[in-house]
């Protein structure tokens, strides 16, 4: 079952990856690139997982699970910066 599962999901988390690049470079306004941001983290975290499950190793979890934490940190910098214009305080 994971024979068939596991490329299927690969191939469709890769166009999503693709569709959310091209939401970055194409966006009308700065909010929309932001979440096409976040979007291409989140397809990339889904892609190492599949690999960690595909190739059966532990390592690709914790790569997934550092990118997460810079991720957030980075959306949440950039969802300030676009509310105040300002990132400190």
């Amino acid at each position: 079952m994971t024979a068939v599962a596991l490329p299927i999901a690969t191939g469709a988390f890769a166009l999503a990856l693709l569709l959310a690049m091209w939401r970055l470079l194409r966006g009308p306004s700065l909010p929309d690139r932001v979440l096409a941001l976040d979007t291409l983290y989140i397809d990339s975290l889904a892609l190492l997982v599949l690999a960690g499950l595909h190739y059966g190793t532990p390592l690709y979890f914790e790569v997934a699970l550092m990118i997460s934490m810079l991720g957030f940190v980075g959306t949440v910098v950039l969802s300030k910066y676009l509310l105040r214009g300002d990132i400190a305080e």
